[in-house]
């Protein structure tokens, strides 16, 4: 499949805005996904590459994350290691069953999300209580977010990120931080399965990968740079996207 200058053009840019959001805020999905539709690639194979581009740039924005010490990977590990499992699961099970559901439901879960953040102004900018031990919530959010981000998706960065302030106490710089980790397991278990499947399209993902590891190193500098209020603003406007996004493509 050979690609016009334009095309190209279009994925480098396509891939350096998405790897920008996803290093702030997840939602990188919201332009990648409909620009791979337009080149006129098949349903699996959108996923598929998406996916791949998707894990360069996740990948570099938990680098910085963790050299700055907003890591701590002991406290990590297990949910990165139930994530990966489930998401194995989940992106077999889309491939057997109808998202029919988490289409519609979705959406207002990330309007509950969006409400709670804004009615919260203090949200994810301190230290909360956790309601949670570690353990526990690798199991119950890895099992249920893996699964999902492997399965349908959208979203996926949101939850995690209130899912670490709400239960695990973080403030929004190392919720961020944590949920790029998290997020690169799941994307990495997808990958894994679509190559299994033949799903990828290696010279599409190429030139977005290019444009998220710019994005991505753009980003993640931000958020070091201007904490949790600057991830505020961009996490609230990137869950507004999502939902416009959803509820778009019901009607």
């Amino acid at each position: 499949m050979s690609l016009a200058p334009e095309v190209l053009t279009l994925l480098f840019a396509a891939g350096l805005s998405a790897g920008f959001v996803d290093a702030v805020a997840g939602g990188g999905g919201l332009i990648t996904v409909p620009v791979l539709m337009w080149v006129g690639l098949p349903p699996q194979m959108v996923l598929g590459t998406n996916k791949m581009q998707a894990c360069c740039g996740t990948l570099l924005a938990v680098v910085r994350y963790a050299k700055a010490g907003l890591v701590t990977w002991a406290d990590v590990r297990l949910t990165v290691l139930v994530t990966f499992l489930f998401a194995l699961l989940g992106t077999y099970g889309v491939t057997q069953v109808s998202n029919d559901l988490l289409k519609k439901l979705v959406p207002w879960l990330l309007l509950a999300i969006a409400v709670y953040a804004l009615l919260t102004p203090r949200f994810g900018q301190v230290l909360g209580r956790a309601r949670l031990r570690p353990s526990l919530f690798a199991l119950l959010a890895g099992s249920a977010l893996g699964f999902y981000d492997g399965f349908f998706g959208p979203g996926t960065g949101a939850f995690w990120t209130l899912a670490c302030i709400a239960l695990l106490g973080l403030e929004l710089t190392r919720a961020t931080a944590y949920t790029k980790v998290v997020n690169l397991t799941s994307n990495v278990a997808s990958l894994l399965v679509f190559l299994w499947a033949d799903c990828v399209r290696f010279n599409v993902a190429a030139i977005m990968i290019a444009g998220q590891l710019i994005g991505a190193r753009l980003g993640s500098g931000l958020v070091m740079k201007h904490g949790a209020p600057f991830v505020r603003v961009v996490f609230l406007t990137v869950v507004f996207a999502l939902i416009i996004k959803l509820l778009a493509d019901q009607l």
